[in-house]
C-alpha cells in the first residue's frame, strides 16, 4: 500500500500544474468533476516537498458548514496563516454527482460534513476530525480550531 501511495504521488507530481504553486491555489471549491484521488496525490507530493501535512476537507457546495469553514479561514488571518504554513489544503467533493467513494473508502467513515482528514507527507492518515466538535454557535470556535491545527501539524 505504501508503495502504491508513493507511485500515485510521484505520478501526480510529474503532472502538477504550475497553478498548484501554493496551497491556496489548489482546488478551493468542491467540484464534482475533479479527480479527487489525483488532487490528494498531488497535495501529498507537494506536502512531502514542503515538509507539511495534508489537510483534506470533505464536503460539497450544498454544505452550509463548509461555507462557514471557508468564511472562518477568510476572516481569521492567523488561522489561515497557521493552516497554510503547516498544511497543504485540498477539498474533496461529496455529493450525489460524485461521492468519491473509492478515495473515501480508504479512510474512516465520514459521519458529517465537512469532515477533515490529516495526512502526512507520505499520504498516511494521521487524524480524522468531525468538525461538529470544532463548532461554537453558528461559527467555528477559534480556540478549538487553533488547538486542532497546532496538535496535528507535526504528528
Amino acid at each position: 500500500m505504501h508503495r502504491r501511495t508513493l507511485l500515485l504521488a510521484g505520478a501526480a507530481l510529474a503532472a502538477l500544474p504550475q497553478a498548484w504553486a501554493t496551497p491556496s491555489q489548489q482546488s478551493d471549491s468542491f467540484d464534482p468533476g475533479r479527480d479527487a484521488a489525483a488532487d490528494v496525490a498531488a497535495a501529498v507530493a507537494l506536502a512531502a516537498r514542503q515538509r507539511k501535512h495534508v489537510l483534506v476537507e470533505v464536503g460539497g457546495k450544498w454544505c452550509t458548514w463548509c461555507h462557514v469553514l471557508d468564511r472562518f479561514f477568510r476572516t481569521h488571518d492567523d488561522m489561515r496563516r497557521l493552516r497554510d504554513e503547516h498544511y497543504v489544503w485540498v477539498k474533496v467533493n461529496w455529493s450525489p454527482q460524485n461521492r468519491n467513494e473509492a478515495l473515501l473508502a480508504s479512510w474512516p467513515k465520514v459521519t458529517g460534513y465537512p469532515h477533515l482528514f490529516v495526512l502526512d507527507g507520505t499520504g498516511q492518515l494521521i487524524h480524522s476530525q468531525t468538525t461538529g466538535e470544532l463548532e461554537a454557535g453558528k461559527d467555528y470556535d477559534r480556540e478549538k480550531m487553533l488547538a486542532f491545527l497546532r496538535d496535528n501539524r507535526r504528528r
